[in-house]
């Protein structure tokens, strides 16, 4: 009998109506749709209302999950959300979207691993079916990067954008499903991408409030060379781990970043652009989002059988690989 793994059954996904384009940052701070289209490859993104929290949009996403796949709230196990942008600083924003959903048979709890933390989330939740534990896990990544963004700041506003993707995680034994994960972390990098107030080390005050200090700070640089660097040596290193080469991936699934980052990765592993999962022009950088939102556009094109790695990096340092066999 095969080895018993979880395997993606389901996807669903949620972002919010309103669209800012690169016009309308045009107005809002010194930049133009040729200078983002360029640097990012971002044509716009979504933004949730001001009164509507992460949960909201995560909710959302899972119930457009449970419609795809027939689940229902009663049958979900375990609900890992992976988010930066929780609704408060506890309850957790996990057990928020149970509530909201009407799941009464199951527990959550969220994961902070910044861009990577859909990953870190699908991994935990692999865990809880390959060892028999749980049935019907749920993973979602979601972030309302609005709410952390100083859109007088050209360099952080043009690239993040609002949104959510879930995952359903079942039983296999049929051989598919996810296979092996790579995940690094390296806390020396918090100094290039960070939120400087708000948590324990340096609590809101008046101060840190008007010092802009709980919007997301980005050091540019640095983060793209580490980005870079770290999705490629993850890729490679799971692929080879695996008796693998790039040559074998039906889809690589980047982090949605930057277009330039997603570019260089694609060309440095030599994988054709047809072959990896693009949708940032639409969305911006969705952060814990990204990941599950190009599984849910690019859904139909995918086939039992394909041979599927998704990387991501983001900040703290936190960076990995996923190698999962598609199982429907």
């Amino acid at each position: 009998m095969s080895k018993l793994r979880a395997a993606i059954k389901g996807v669903g996904a949620f972002v919010p109506e309103k669209v800012l384009t690169n016009a309308d940052l045009e107005k809002m701070v010194d930049t133009s749709d040729e200078w983002i289209t360029s640097r990012t490859g971002i044509k716009e993104r979504h933004i949730c209302p001001p009164d509507k929290p992460t949960s909201y949009m995560a909710a959302k996403a899972v119930e457009d999950l449970m419609q795809k796949s027939g689940l229902t709230p009663d049958d979900i196990d375990v609900l890992i959300c992976a988010t930066v942008t929780p609704d408060t600083v506890f309850p957790d924003t996990a057990n928020t979207i149970l509530h909201t959903i009407n799941a009464k048979n199951g527990f959550g709890f969220d994961i902070n691993a910044a861009c990577s933390g859909f990953l870190y989330a699908l991994t935990v939740g692999s865990k809880f079916i390959e060892t028999g534990t749980y049935n019907n896990v749920v993973v979602v990544g979601a972030d309302k990067m609005s709410s952390i963004i100083d859109y007088t700041d050209r360099a952080t506003c043009i690239i993040f954008g609002d949104g959510a993707g879930a995952v359903l995680l079942g039983s296999t034994t049929s051989g598919n499903g996810v296979i092996d994960s790579i995940l690094r972390g390296d806390g020396a990098g918090r100094e290039f991408l960070h939120m400087k107030a708000g948590g324990s080390a340096k609590p809101a005050n008046h101060e840190t409030v008007d010092n802009k200090e709980h919007f997301v700070y980005q050091d540019g640089k640095p983060v793209f060379k580490a980005a870079v660097n770290g999705m490629i040596s993850t890729v490679n290193e799971v692929l080879e781990r695996n008796g693998l080469s790039t040559k074998d991936l039906d889809w690589l699934v980047p982090h949605q970043a930057n277009m330039r980052i997603i570019s260089s990765v694609g060309d440095t592993l030599d994988i054709p652009k047809e072959k990896i999962m693009i949708n940032i022009h639409k969305y911006g950088n969705t952060t814990a989002g990204t990941l599950p939102l190009c599984l849910n556009d690019y859904e139909k094109q995918l086939k039992k059988g394909d041979k599927v790695v998704l990387t991501a990096f983001g900040g703290g340092f936190t960076w990995g690989s996923v190698y999962l066999i598609w199982d429907y």
